[in-house]
């Protein structure tokens, strides 16, 4: 088997393991992106390397090895860009996903490169960092780190009394209340907050029912991040 061959394995390989990492959690770029970028940023390192060997000892031609793999970095942006999201609730999320495509091609450049073993121990690294240092943090971290936002739209009667009750009946359940919005129906209101909940208070759905029982409360919408 041929060097190169090899390499392209490698990186079909190292691209494969990243691809199942994003196919597990049902993420938009998966398992073919992942190996479709490893191996061709290996591939396009390999041409680059191999078109500015035979002009190395060239005394005045001047080329660089890496001049293509440099390019691939900024260029699979995009992709990474594709997959960003911006959701109505103020959320950001596809964030990871974006820097394991931007990883994928880097992980083929090394591979195309030859730093078989440094690919390893990156994909190792990468694969156990993103799997389980979040449950890791969320056990021995600060409680800060525990913490999970919830977007709150709570359809109340329109009435003074009952709204100051039903905002400190909130209150004590899920604690301060942020980023409060009101609009005014015919004869409800609807009012928008934002929370933070300790994750090991339980799941949202308790919150949910706890908060529909509330007298005055005439329906519900939680929404976590």
């Amino acid at each position: 088997m041929s060097e190169e061959l090899l390499k392209l394995l490698v990186a079909a390989i190292a691209g494969l393991v990243l691809g199942i990492e994003r196919e597990s959690k049902h993420k938009p770029l998966g398992l073919k992106t992942c190996v479709v970028i490893s191996v061709t940023s290996c591939l396009l390192t390999i041409i680059s390397i191999e078109t500015a060997l035979p002009h190395y000892d060239h005394p005045f031609i001047r080329s660089d090895p890496m001049r293509l793999s440099a390019q691939i970095v900024s260029g699979v942006g995009f992709l990474g860009a594709g997959v960003i999201l911006r959701r109505n609730n103020d959320v950001i999320s596809g964030l990871t996903t974006a820097a394991i495509v931007w990883t994928a091609s880097g992980i083929g450049i090394a591979t195309g490169a030859g730093y078989f073993k440094e690919v390893a121990i990156g994909i190792i690294i990468l694969v156990l960092s993103v799997r389980f240092l979040p449950y890791i943090v969320m056990k021995v971290g600060p409680s800060s780190l525990r913490e999970r936002e919830i977007n709150l739209t709570v359809y109340v009667d329109d009435n003074e009394e009952s709204t100051d009750y039903i905002f400190n009946e909130i209150s004590k359940i899920v604690g301060d209340l942020r980023n409060m919005k009101i609009s005014g129906r015919e004869d409800y209101l609807k009012v928008e907050l934002r929370c933070t909940l300790d994750e090991h208070q339980g799941e949202i759905i308790k919150y949910y029912h706890k908060i529909k029982a509330i007298k005055g409360v005439r329906a519900i919408e939680v929404q976590g991040r």
